[in-house]
Parts: C-alpha cells; structure tokens; sequence
C-alpha cells in the first residue's frame, strides 16, 4: 500500500493535469493553465513518494518532493482559483488569504525551529501585506488584473524556494522520514525555506477552498439573513462598514442558504456547480487537512489524504462546466461526451455581491 496509495494519487494528477492542458489548449482559459500546473506538481509529488516506497529516498528526490509537493502545489491550485475568479470581487478573500498567511509565517518565528530564520519572516509578512493592499485596491476599483499580483506571490514565492532548496546542506543521509510511517517530513531544511511552506499552502489551500464556496454560494438558491452591498460606488465609510460586516454576514447567509440548496439539488433544480464546487471544496479540505497533520507530526494519514483530495478535485472539475464543456481523448478531437447548457445567473442589484459578479467562463472570446 506504501506504493500502491501514492502511485495512484500521481497517476490521477497527471491524468488531470493532461485534462486541463488540453482544456487549455482549445479555450485559452488562464485559470485551466495554472491548475494543470498545480497539478503537475501534485503528480510529480506523489510520483516521487512511490518511488521513494518502492527504492528508498535519496537527497535529490527527497528535494524534489519537498518543493513539488510541500511548497508549490496548493499555491498553484489556489492561483488557478484567483484566475477563475479574476473578474469577480472574490479578490477580496484572496487578499484575506495573502495576508494571513504572511501573518502566521511571522508568528511561526517564536517556535524553537525557526529560530534561525533571521529577518525572513517580517520579510515574508511585509510582502504578503502589501500584495493583499494591492489586490484589495485592484479589487475595489473592479480590475480584473487583480490575479497577475496574485502570480507575482506564487510565483515569486516559487522561485524562492527553488533557489533556496538547490543550495540548502542537507545533513547525512540527505533525506528525513518519519520512523514510525516511513512518510517524509521537512525537518532537514532550513527555516528560512520551510516558512515558504505555510506562506503558499495558506494562501493556496485557502484560496481553493474560500472560492469554492464562493462559487457555490453564487449558483444555490439563497436566504439572505444579513444584507450587505460591496458596490463601490458608496460612500467610503459605507463600504468599509459593508466590507466589515460581510465577513460575517456571507458565512450566515450561506448556512441559511443551505436547507434550500439541499432541496434543489435533490430535486434536480440546482446549477452543476454547485455540487461540483461542494467536491471541490471538500477535496481541498482533505488535503490541506492531510498535510496540516503531517506537518505536526501525525504521518500515517498522509497518504490516503492525498488520494482522497485529487479524487475528490477531479470528481469536481469533471462535473463542473466551468472547466469542462466536452470530455475527448487529449490532444485529440475524438469526443467522449458533453454537458447539457446551463444559464449563468443574470447579474441583479439586490445586494446579494456574488451573484451580480459572477462571469460565464465558458464564453468564447
């Protein structure tokens, strides 16, 4: 099973990275591009821990599977989400996502194992803060660009850490596994490198799992309980006020929200997305959960979380038409089926903020 578990996981990514190029390819959507990276590294992750099962670790696939897996996957998978979200005031809980992340990276200084991070963390947290000004800013003034500040993060963050694992020392034998599980653990390298790591699974996972929701709350029938308006052309106290309370009011909303929406989809009368946004949401919980625990030391779920957590993406993006109009063999025009047409909500000014923003992703340009 120490094989078997995570040489399905990688061959599923993979299968699902192919899927969303070939997406890609056809649509031009930026979003399906950055997933398919995402999951390319999650496949080559799991790739390396099969091998590792198989053969044994050595340092250089022991710093493969650091970066792939630890470092880089849910940054891109959440960077995807930003991308799809692009046009929407989802750029506000980006934000949110961005500046937490560099907050808990600076708190994580005060812990015996970064003791050595020097002035990284309040590096890491001044840049997260003024990243999550500037897409806040963008957001408010309703431009899409608000996702490329969002990539100059992930991206900058990517390129970081391939610098700083490529010259990191790595004490004999190289390589560090957890003796009860034979799971990897990222004990061996520096602080400065492995406070990267909650800087974009925070933001990733987060933002993964915060846009799922956003979108299934967009296309479910809804009991607003709380009112509020993001409109920015209010006044500039009215907004800030609105902006404070939504904090609050969208999570109510969404539970009152949820009776109806389990009525609805019983009956077949809800939008696609929304049970696929709900698998999507679940698979980035499963896998943030999963490499939270390893991260404290609780190893042996690790794998089966990580096979749950693609399964589970897949399954999503599959039922979801904002990824998938067709499925054909890749790189082929052989079709295998099609989705029905489902209307996107019309944009409306009843206050209710995700419905009046929401784009059809799946229109040509």
């Amino acid at each position: 099973m120490s094989v078997f578990l995570p040489a399905i996981t990688s061959i599923l990514a993979f299968v699902f990275a192919l899927a969303l190029l070939d997406q890609w390819r056809d649509r031009r959507r930026g979003y399906q591009l950055v997933w398919a990276i995402g999951m390319t590294w999650f496949g080559i992750a799991s790739g390396c821990e099969a091998i590792a099962a198989a053969a044994g670790w050595s340092e250089p696939l022991y710093r493969l599977w650091y970066l792939t897996g630890a470092v880089w996957t849910a940054g891109w998978l959440g960077l995807g989400t930003a991308f799809l979200l692009g046009r929407t005031r989802f750029g506000y809980a980006f934000a949110l996502c961005l500046f937490l992340a560099g907050l808990f990276t600076f708190l994580l200084r005060t812990r015996p194992e970064y003791a050595n991070a020097g002035l990284a963390p309040l590096a890491y947290f001044l840049v997260a803060g003024l990243l999550a000004l500037a897409v806040a800013v963008e957001t408010y003034f309703q431009n899409d660009r608000w996702p490329l500040l969002a990539a100059v993060a992930v991206v900058g963050a990517t390129l970081l850490s391939t610098v700083l694992t490529a010259t990191a020392t790595l004490a004999s034998p190289g390589y560090a596994v957890d003796p009860a599980t034979g799971q990897p653990i990222a004990t061996l390298f520096p602080a400065e490198l492995r406070l990267l790591t909650p800087f974009l699974n925070i933001t990733g996972a987060f933002s993964l799992l915060l846009g799922a929701i956003f979108s299934t709350y967009v296309f479910m029938p809804k009991r607003r309980v709380l009112a509020y308006s993001l409109d920015p052309e209010q006044s500039g106290d009215a907004f800030l006020f609105n902006l404070a309370i939504s904090v609050v009011a969208f999570p109510v909303n969404f539970v009152a929200s949820l009776p109806g929406a389990i009525r609805a989809l019983a009956t077949g009368r809800v939008h696609s997305r929304v049970p696929a946004t709900i698998l999507i949401a679940l698979g980035a919980f499963v896998a943030t959960a999963g490499d939270t625990l390893n991260r404290f030391g609780i190893t042996s779920p690790f794998e089966l979380a990580k096979l749950v957590a693609v399964v589970l993406l897949f399954v999503g993006f599959l039922v979801s038409i904002e990824v998938f109009r067709e499925y054909r063999l890749p790189f082929t025009g052989i079709v295998l089926g099609g989705q029905r047409a489902e209307r996107v909500p019309a944009p409306r000014d009843d206050g209710d903020e995700p419905a009046a923003v929401v784009p059809d992703p799946l229109a040509r340009p």
